[in-house]
């Protein structure tokens, strides 16, 4: 599986300092552990599974790469923090991106307004106003195209007033993933990744990881996973046919698309958290739903893999819902 790693000019843009003290928060994104999920794949010999434990982040989820990314490069260019000190990072979010802007927006103290979906579950709103963060809340039926549509409104009315994140347009989104996300991986599994699984939301994740492990390894499979319809339980994801489609999102990236039902990702959330001591999130429990389908048609196939998913962030917001109990 060895081949040689490729040296990229976007690796080698200077790193963004902060230059302010007691921001050591930042210090502690990224470097997540790499987490075995044996028992998952226990009937599938040669099959290694694997799952970035993007939950071990300090805001808790994968979206402080991408927040961490979009924050530093706003504040480098003057328009967010000391330079701007009124001014207030707008984004729309389903709720994870949104924490992690609330949590840098307290450590570098610098102000910030979301707009979310009710249909949130209570536990990410009460983190959001827990940091101080103003939010803003649309109809849970608009899903976060609802939220994007509400930004742009506040923005195209006060463009003075706020720095308009964009997670879902910012280069800075995906260019995260590429520097840190694929490169992790690429160490912790020695080189010897097959293929890299991971939902569709903003869609940073997956176009920054791939994009950087395409560069390691021309022959990894990159497969992305959207959920199957517009009407889904998995908070956060896109369904891009009927969606906004991500301005950084291209459908020509990955090798193959899989469809995610809602309720395989609920019980996979309980596999987890019963068969290896996992507590983690519904996206996180559909990526690995995903991750084993691969691997069984990999081991139908007769092939060994290394199989690395995103375990996307903990269960910790979303034990309100009702399958923890079914």
């Amino acid at each position: 599986m060895g081949s040689t790693a490729v040296q990229s000019p976007l690796l080698r843009e200077p790193a963004i300092a902060v230059g302010r003290p007691g921001s050591s928060v930042l210090e502690r994104i990224g470097d997540t552990p790499m987490v075995r999920m044996d028992r998952i794949v226990a009937h599938l010999p040669g099959i290694t599974l694997l799952g970035k434990a993007e939950f071990a982040n300090p805001g808790g989820s994968v979206k402080d790469r991408a927040a961490s990314g979009i924050v530093l490069a706003a504040m480098a260019a003057g328009a967010l923090g000391d330079a701007q000190p009124e001014r207030s990072l707008l984004d729309a979010t389903s709720g994870n991106t949104g924490i992690a802007y609330a949590m840098l927006g307290a450590a570098l103290q610098f102000p910030v307004t979301l707009v979310v979906p009710s249909s949130a579950s209570p536990e990410r709103k009460r983190m959001l106003q827990a940091y101080g963060a103003e939010v803003i809340f649309t109809p849970g039926e608009a899903g976060s195209d609802g939220a994007i549509r509400k930004v742009r409104e506040l923005n195209a009315a006060a463009p003075e007033k706020y720095f308009y994140a964009d997670q879902y347009g910012n280069e800075n989104n995906w260019k995260a993933h590429y520097r840190t996300t694929g490169n992790e991986i690429w160490k912790q599994t020695e080189g010897a990744v097959t293929h890299f699984i991971a939902a569709l939301g903003t869609s940073g994740t997956f176009m920054g990881t791939t994009r950087r492990l395409r560069e390691l390894n021309s022959a990894v499979q990159c497969v992305s996973m959207q959920p199957d319809s517009p009407f889904n339980g998995l908070e956060g994801l896109k369904h891009m046919p009927t969606a906004i489609v991500p301005p950084i999102y291209d459908a020509a990236l990955a090798d193959r698309n899989v469809w995610a039902e809602t309720e395989p990702a609920y019980a996979m959330c309980k596999r987890l958290a019963r068969e290896e001591g996992l507590l983690v999130g519904v996206s996180a429990g559909a990526n690995v739903d995903t991750a084993l389908r691969i691997a069984q048609e990999e081991y139908d196939a007769g092939r060994e893999a290394v199989i690395v998913t995103v375990l996307c962030d903990g269960a910790d917001k979303y034990l309100s819902e009702r399958f923890w109990n079914e």
